[in-house]
Order: C-alpha cells, then sequence, then structure tokens
C-alpha cells in the first residue's frame, strides 16, 4: 500500500436557510450554470423558463450575492421605529417648553400689569385676566370711588353686574 497525501473529506456545502423550494432550485440551477456543471439552456429547460429569463434571473442573483458581500457598518444600526420614537421624544420635550414658555408670558404679562392678548382662534373676544381686573379694583378703592357704573355698586369680586 502507497502512501498518498491524505484526502480530505469534502463537506456538502454551506446549510442556507431562508427561501422557498422555487428559489432554492433556481439558485441551484445557477451554481451549477457558474460551476460549469450545466449550460445556461440546459439549466433554463430545468427551470421551465425561457434562456434570456434565465440570464435575468442569474444577473439578480450576482447583484444579490455582490450586494451581500458588502461590510456592514459596525454598531447598532438605527431603523425607523427608532427615527419615530427618537421624534415622538422631541415633540413631546418641545410640548413641554412651549407650555413652560406661555406660563412664563402670562406671569411676566401679569406682573407688568399688562392685559392678556386676544384668544389667536377669535380674535373678537380677548379673555380678561383676573389679575388685571384686581388691579382696577385696587385702584378703585385707593380713589375712594366704589362704582364706574354711574352709581352702581361694584360686585364682591371687584366685577360689574
Amino acid at each position: 500500500m502507497t502512501t498518498t497525501k491524505t484526502e480530505k473529506k469534502r463537506t456538502p456545502g454551506p446549510a442556507v436557510s431562508g427561501g422557498g423550494r422555487d428559489a432554492r432550485q433556481v439558485a441551484a440551477a445557477i451554481l451549477e450554470v457558474l460551476g460549469g456543471a450545466r449550460t445556461p439552456q440546459e439549466a433554463a429547460d430545468a427551470l421551465g423558463i425561457s434562456c434570456s429569463y434565465y440570464f435575468v434571473l442569474e444577473i439578480r442573483a450576482l447583484e444579490g450575492l455582490v450586494a451581500a458581500c458588502e461590510p456592514k457598518p459596525k454598531g447598532r444600526q438605527r431603523t425607523p421605529d427608532d427615527r419615530i420614537a427618537e421624534l415622538e421624544r422631541d415633540l413631546h420635550r418641545t410640548k413641554r417648553e412651549c407650555a413652560r414658555h406661555q406660563a412664563l408670558l402670562r406671569a411676566t404679562r401679569r406682573t407688568v400689569g399688562l392685559t392678556e392678548a386676544p384668544d389667536k382662534k377669535d380674535p373678537g373676544k380677548g379673555r380678561k385676566s383676573r389679575t388685571t381686573r384686581a388691579l382696577k379694583a385696587a385702584a378703585r378703592l385707593v380713589s375712594g370711588s366704589s362704582s364706574q357704573n354711574g352709581g352702581a355698586k361694584a360686585s364682591p369680586a371687584g366685577e360689574t353686574p
């Protein structure tokens, strides 16, 4: 018995997951053509398609192969759901900030004694500030007049009837 190089065991190939039965048959036929085991016409006949459509499938398969060989970026990749969640957080933060600014504006207006700006939705109806009414009532009390409506008495809340 002569000693030759040890023969390596041939493995059946990598286990490929995914794809349906038809997709696996097309992939096998394309690999057989690229490996030289079949001609494109034989593969097309085996798949029951035209030779020109076989070449379309072969090009798509090679494009997929090249795309799959592209290096993937390192780290966690952002998904559209991540972007939506981030935008919702930003919206919530911006709404809180807007409400805070509106409260600061109202407090500043009260401190200075300005009336509130009329409502943007209905410019004809402006809401009076309680502070402004209170300041008017205080001014009437200081001036000594008990009424401004021709002798009618002011209500206890400082409002006119």
